[in-house]
């Protein structure tokens, strides 16, 4: 099974701080036998939010590919994922019940005692969601994410959306661990060319059919004396799944006869 990811902040937009959610996730899904279809990176901007979500969520319906967001559902001015992910679905918003009781919860443990200060109700709007949202629990802080239509939103801090995540994949997909008929080989080559290479990945995709293969060049720093390599490899999905073999065969075969190395 394959999920979208969407990754929200204007801080990883431009290169203020190091994306920690991609790999983790890549991960965290992998470990269950789960994909990534694709991923992208949105600025905190409201309305480049709204046409964004309004493409993913018809996205999400058509190919029956959820999708995890992070970023953008705290109260502050800058954070706008919850707003636009309402207007989106031309949806209202409202408080939460227990997502409203979850964030009184965390005050009372830190010790506050009124709820009334200004800056407690402003707090109360992290739990301003889409109305029929469900709630995503956070072990960080008990503060809640949320999920609407396939979409499950959480905070930006990788230290809670991450366990987040795990929870989502847990809790709802569970049946789909290590169903996906997914598989993929590849080694490195060495003294050859990608130009070199072309030829024989094009003749491989047109034999094998379903068949994808792929190659990533290592090159060397400037002034650095470095052995050219090429990760290269063959992937496929579904039926073509039976063929890998017969083209992964084929391939290193041919790789040989024009002099490459493998590793």
């Amino acid at each position: 099974m394959k999920f979208g990811l969407i990754i929200i902040g204007d801080e990883i937009v431009q290169g203020e701080r190091i994306d920690a959610h991609f790999p983790a996730i890549k991960k965290i899904l992998a470990e269950r036998g789960l994909r990534l279809a694709w991923v992208e990176y949105l600025c905190d901007d409201r309305a480049e939010l709204v046409a964004r979500f309004e493409q993913s969520f018809q996205r999400s319906l058509a190919q029956d590919c959820p999708v995890l967001v992070t970023g953008g559902i705290g109260a502050t001015p800058d954070d706008h994922t919850r707003q636009a992910a309402a207007q989106a679905l031309d949806l209202p918003m409202a408080l939460h019940p227990e997502a409203v009781k979850l964030i009184d919860a965390a005050a009372f443990k830190r010790g506050e005692t009124d709820l009334n200060t200004m800056t407690h109700q402003q707090r109360r709007q992290m739990a301003n969601f889409v109305v029929g949202a469900q709630l995503i629990p956070n072990p960080f802080n008990g503060i809640a994410g949320f999920s609407i239509r396939q979409h499950y939103f959480m905070p930006g801090f990788p230290v809670m959306a991450h366990p987040m995540v795990k929870w989502i994949l847990d809790t709802y997909y569970q049946d789909a661990f290590f169903k996906d008929n997914f598989t993929q080989r590849c080694c490195m080559v060495y003294d050859l060319q990608e130009s070199q290479l072309a030829p024989l990945m094009e003749a491989i995709e047109r034999e094998c059919i379903g068949v994808h293969t792929y190659s990533l060049p290592t090159l060397g720093h400037y002034g650095e004396v470095k052995r050219y390599s090429i990760e290269l490899g063959v992937k496929a999905e579904g039926e073509a799944v039976s063929q890998v073999d017969r083209a992964w065969e084929t391939l290193m075969a041919r790789v040989v006869e024009i002099g490459g190395q493998l590793t």
